[in-house]
């Protein structure tokens, strides 16, 4: 039996892939095999020992102490793609919110009294006039799942679509139309751009990502959309920008202070991926991620583990994390050969600092094989399935 512990309201169309005869499932349970997460704060937690797994139903992570968990062992999952719709509508809804000045005109007939409104609405109506999308350039600055999405809805609006990512995945690009441009650089993104949307990770190196100098590059006029994270973007650089009519609008998913009331500021609650929809999506992802993992010892999507995926052959099937050192596998390797047990298949993967074996065996291994694979030096975590 498998314990599961959820930190936020994770779908029950995600939680019932976890069949209950073989998963206990509660929000308060103590050292769990696995955690399930939206977006409550990991970084402060007590980690069990007995933690195998943590499974962020979404995308970004940055809520989880990626760092502390590799030292642990512990296989974090995501769920790349799942929202990639959900978010690419948000975006395009954006877009025509800010080019059809539809909040500012919304606002407006709400503020009108009602004596003589048919009058004052036409009146005021002149006020709002906006622009269409259609010939107007999309810069795009991140070309993972939903930034594919957003390009190709944006082509098919009869927008010219400029793209920059330079760790793009085959993948990605095979998805991409063949009309998005690729920009050589950043700032060229930005210099061509009527419209700029980032969909990148909130790292060191995309910490104020638009910042006063790159700013300064846009068109006259040029929209905002951050639907990422909060952090990629200078915000007083941008409300410098919005005052000084540089830029139209700034539209975020992010309002963090009284920037929001600004009045070229179109603040949302993060409702990127708030629908039912890709709740489920996401939820579906990461709950059969983390299964295949407790069970079978794959890995697909870890953020911090390498990809692993291998048939199920043998008696017994090894799951190891360890260090990525020298003479790791050789030191396991004899370890069952002094024990006797013939391999049948092996898979090791390595990431970064962190490597991932696995070893499907003839015959059944005894705790004391196990204990001596744990006590190997870089080891962090044997199973056996």
């Amino acid at each position: 039996m498998f314990t599961i512990q959820t930190l936020n309201n994770i779908s029950p169309v995600g939680l019932d892939k976890l069949p209950r005869d073989s998963y206990e499932i509660a929000s308060e349970m103590g050292n769990p095999d696995a955690i399930l997460v939206r977006s409550a704060k990991m970084h402060e937690m007590e980690i069990g020992n007995n933690l195998k797994a943590v499974g962020r139903a979404g995308a970004g992570v940055n809520n989880i102490p990626l760092d502390k968990m590799s030292d642990k062992g512990v296989v974090v999952f995501n769920a790349p793609g799942a929202n990639a719709n959900a978010v690419k509508e948000l975006v395009i809804s954006s877009m025509l919110l800010a080019s059809r000045n539809i909040c500012q005109a919304w606002d407006y007939v709400n503020r009108l009294p009602l004596d003589n409104l048919k009058t004052a609405v036409e009146d005021g109506k002149k006020n709002y006039a906006g622009s269409e999308l259609p010939g107007k350039t999309l810069g795009i600055v991140g070309l993972g799942a939903i930034g594919v999405q957003i390009a190709n809805a944006a082509d098919t609006l009869g927008m010219k679509v400029v793209g920059f990512d330079p760790n793009i995945t085959i993948k990605s690009a095979w998805k991409l139309s063949a009309d998005v441009e690729q920009a050589l650089n950043i700032d060229e993104l930005f210099a061509q751009s009527d419209f700029v949307s980032f969909h990148v990770p909130l790292v060191e190196g995309t910490k104020n990502l638009l910042n006063a100098e790159r700013i300064a590059l846009l068109p006259a006029g040029a929209t905002i959309l951050n639907f990422a994270r909060d952090g990629i973007i200078d915000e007083d650089a941008l409300i410098t920008a919005l005052e000084a009519g540089k830029v139209k609008y700034y539209v975020t998913d992010f309002p963090i202070d009284d920037k929001k009331d600004h009045e070229r500021v179109i603040a949302l609650p993060h409702l990127g991926a708030s629908t039912i929809e890709a709740e489920d999506n996401c939820a579906i992802m990461v709950a059969n991620q983390v299964k295949d993992y407790l069970e079978n010892g794959n890995i697909t999507n870890s953020v911090n583990f390498p990809e692993a995926k291998m048939p199920r052959l043998g008696s017994a099937r090894l799951s190891i994390a360890h260090q990525n050192i020298p003479n790791m596998v050789g030191q396991i390797s004899t370890i069952l050969a002094d024990a006797g047990i013939n391999i049948i298949d092996m898979l090791n993967k390595s990431r970064n600092e962190i490597a991932y074996t696995l070893i499907d065996l003839e015959s059944e291994i005894s705790d004391t094989v196990v204990g001596s694979l744990q006590q190997v030096e870089g080891a962090l975590s044997v199973r056996v399935l």
